[in-house]
Formats: structure tokens, sequence, C-alpha cells
């Protein structure tokens, strides 16, 4: 049985609000506030509170006015023109990847980590979407790249850290940046960033409140350092 449609308006069209909303619309929403509470906009129960709205949120209607009073925010129900009809929503612009066999792989499930008063760990054989979010409120985040493959040939991870700390493990063979602020706290990278020819690329930015993130290579082996 086909499930009802709740958006339709009398005249029996589609009301573009109502269109569901995807994985990288809440992830877009994310980023958004995660930003502005790096620069003081938004205070830390105002971020979780519209956090649990972004998640929570089933249509493009719901999602789109958690950010309307924030800087980056964007339009995401498609506009009526005068003529009432609706415009298509602009098909995403297809990612240049490297040849095969490298690292850069889909299918990945994991968007988000969050650790609040507890712990999260993503690690082993795992697919880092193009972006993820890590936040940790007195808590603690490990992300270890170390066996992972990436879900394009380059990938932002933002990491907040509030009276908590977040620690990301990346591989020698893949280039790094990192642009993140520490507010009483740390925000620290011991890679250089230096560009590797063909390499996935790796950018972490955020902010660490009272609290650390750390970005770092794998420990050497005994062996490996003699």
């Amino acid at each position: 049985m086909m499930p009802a449609v709740t958006g339709a308006t009398n005249s029996g069209e589609f009301e573009p609000g109502q269109r569901r909303a995807s994985h990288a619309d809440r992830e877009r929403v994310a980023t958004v506030l995660n930003q502005a509470l790096a620069e003081g906009r938004l205070s830390l129960d105002e971020l979780q509170e519209r956090l649990d709205t972004v998640y929570a949120a089933k249509t493009l209607a719901e999602l789109e006015p958690v950010t309307k009073d924030l800087p980056g925010h964007t339009s995401l129900v498609p506009r009526r023109p005068l003529d009432g009809t609706v415009q298509p929503v602009p098909a995403a612009t297809p990612t240049s990847f490297p040849p095969a066999g490298s690292r850069v792989s889909s299918g990945w499930t994991s968007t988000t980590a969050v650790a609040v008063m507890s712990g999260a760990s993503r690690s082993g054989d795992w697919v880092v979407p193009p972006r993820f979010n890590a936040f940790a409120l007195m808590g603690g985040i490990e992300l270890d790249l170390t066996q992972a493959r990436y879900g394009a040939a380059e990938v932002v991870i933002n990491a907040v850290a509030v009276m908590g700390g977040i620690e990301i493990t990346v591989p020698d063979d893949v280039t790094v940046y990192t642009n993140g602020m520490g507010i009483m706290g740390g925000f620290e990278s011991n890679v250089n960033s230096i560009p590797i020819p063909g390499a996935p690329v790796v950018r972490v930015t955020g902010v660490a409140i009272m609290g650390g993130v750390e970005v770092k290579r794998p420990k050497r082996k005994k062996k490996q350092l003699d």
C-alpha cells in the first residue's frame, strides 16, 4: 500500500516543503550550527536543542528554519515561481574520484559521532563520508582513519569538543589540513600539512572549549623506529 501524501494541497499539488530530508541535508545544517557555536552565536544549550531538531526532522520544511537566523543559512525548500510551478531541485554535481583501486569508496552509513558524558569511536574498515561531525560534551571520541576508506577525494571532519576530548588518527598516506580553534582548550595537530600527490585529503575543522582536539599520525612500532 502506498503511504498517504500528507504534503498535498487541496488542489492535489505536492508542497515542496514536504519533501523528505536526506542525511546530507541534515549534516549541512548541523555544520552551520557547530560553526555558530564556535563563533559565540549559540550557547551550548541552544546548540543541543537545535541539533535535536535537526536529527528529528523528516521534511525540508522542518529542517530549513533551524539556521534561518545564522550566517551560512541556505534555502532547502524549492521556491514556487510566480506562475505557480515548482522548479526541480538541481542535481548534485558528480564528484571526480581518483582511479579505481584507490581508497575512495561509497556506501558510508555513519556521518556523526556524539559523546555526551560517554564515549564513541570509529575504527577499522569504515567509510568516512564527505562531511563528518564529531561532538563531545564531557566525553571522548576516537576516530581512527588508519584503515578507513573515503566517500570523496576530499573529506571534512568537523570536531567540536566541550569539556571533552576528540582524538583523530590519520595514516601517513593521506594529506591532512587542520584549521580549528581552542577556547580555554587545545586544538592541536602534529601532522605536517604537506600535500601528497594523488592521496585523499582530510580537512579537520572545529573548536575545543575547555577541552581538546588532537590530530596525529599512528604510533610507530619499535621495529619501525629502529
